[in-house]
């Protein structure tokens, strides 16, 4: 298949030797491919019963049932073949239909959430949409946007990956332990988004099933309620510790320092691509987020200090990462808990799931790590997941109902990996 490699490479990251491998004998994980010839699959959400939604970012939303039939649902505006369109969906760049989730009380509801661009106002937004299913899982209806404002890249920009849609977000989670909804946002290649108080992008959302803030948000003075986290780059993958519903995000780095970041209510993740502050001067379009030399390969340790991910210097009570990928960026993108007695010692670890870069002398890293966490969620153990299968761009992995991790690949597969 074109743009994958040998997972192999992915155990570069680690130094000249992966961390060892404890526990759950990974090279007999069976695999199944569940989905195959979709475009650009961006997330999944499961019924108990194992019924699937998904999303492919230019296509729309669809359902796989138990029994393994698939139907579509909603479709991005000018495209065929779904039930129902809304001509106001678009995708481009990284940006389209992107997170989905499924209401806890969908039994008595029939609500899931779907998040995706939109040009109904201009500029355009993302938006977060609440849609009922009909019973026979073959319809949406009774659309309501009950997040209409997360800022949306209008233009290209002189930066990597610089076209409209760049830095989007994306993920959508409920939180098991309070029901509130999350939703993850990114700077739009816009240095002013991450620490503005009124601006939504570069924020972890916390509200209920309407749109309205968590009463128990707390964020700084001046910012918008329903701020749960603010300061970040581009979060696209969020989980809930299964012993504390605790939340984690795993975030892209800028040429260096994927991030994974225990949540604090409040917090700041302390990402200010700002010019003329912390050293810098001037930089290309006023973003300074992947200075200096943002076109070429450098030392990521002497890029870091010059840009870091996150400015403790500026922010000194910033939310410390846990975890930053070895100091390496390669598309960390998206971040399940491994539940159940069947995944061994790996029971509770968390998996991340990266796409690869390549970027610069950066080893391009496709694969799935778990990440061993201790009681204080403190990594313990980082182990690359030995595939059954040729590895991707894994943009999304879900724990299924069934105790089988889920990966959907932007090379348009959904796999199934379950241990023996």
């Amino acid at each position: 298949m074109p743009g994958l490699i040998p997972v192999i490479a992915g155990a570069l990251v680690f130094g000249t030797t992966a961390v060892a491998q404890t526990g759950t004998n990974t090279s007999s994980l069976q695999h199944e491919v569940v989905l195959e010839g979709l475009e650009n699959p961006w997330d999944m959400a499961f019924l108990d019963d194992g019924t699937m939604f998904f999303t492919e970012k230019c296509k729309g939303l669809s359902v796989r049932m138990s029994d393994g039939t698939v139907n579509p649902l909603l479709g991005m505006g000018g495209v065929e073949g779904y039930p129902e369109t809304f001509d106001d969906l678009f995708c481009e760049g990284q940006a389209g239909m992107n997170g989905v989730a499924i209401d806890p009380e969908f039994d008595q509801n029939r609500r899931i959430y779907v998040y995706s661009a939109s040009n109904m106002s201009d500029p355009h937004t993302n938006r977060l949409m609440r849609l009922t299913v009909n019973e026979d899982f073959t319809a949406v209806a009774d659309r309501t946007d009950i997040v209409d404002d997360v800022p949306y890249k209008m233009e290209a920009s002189d930066h990597p990956f610089g076209g409209p849609g760049a830095h989007n977000g994306g993920r959508v989670r409920f939180n098991p332990g309070d029901g509130f909804l999350y939703l993850t946002t990114g700077d739009n290649h816009n240095e002013e988004i991450p620490q503005s108080p009124t601006l939504m992008g570069s924020k972890v959302l916390r509200i209920d099933t309407d749109g309205n803030a968590a009463p128990d948000n707390n964020p700084p003075e001046g910012f918008d309620d329903r701020t749960y986290t603010y300061g970040h780059r581009n979060v696209q993958g969020i989980a809930f510790h299964p012993g504390t519903n605790t939340p984690i995000v795993a975030e892209h780095g800028p040429w260096h320092s994927d991030e994974i970041t225990v949540l604090q209510n409040g917090g700041n993740a302390g990402w200010d691509p700002r010019p003329n502050m912390a050293g810098r001067d001037d930089c290309p379009d006023d973003y300074c987020g992947y200075s200096p030399n943002q076109m070429e390969g450098m030392n990521r340790y002497e890029r870091a200090a010059f840009m870091p991910m996150t400015d403790f210097e500026t922010y000194p009570d910033a939310m410390p990462p846990i975890w930053d990928n070895n100091g390496w960026s390669q598309g960390t993108s998206s971040a399940a808990f491994l539940t159940g007695e069947q995944w061994g010692d790996w029971d509770g670890a968390l998996v991340v799931g990266i796409m690869g870069i390549g970027f610069g002398g950066t080893p391009i890293g496709q694969r799935i790590d778990v990440i061993q966490l201790d009681d204080d969620l403190a990594v313990t153990d980082v182990t690359e997941m030995t595939l059954p299968m040729d590895a991707g761009r894994f943009r999304s992995v879900v724990m299924g109902p069934d105790g089988s991790l889920y990966a959907a690949v932007d090379e348009g597969m959904i796999h199934k990996l379950t241990p023996q």
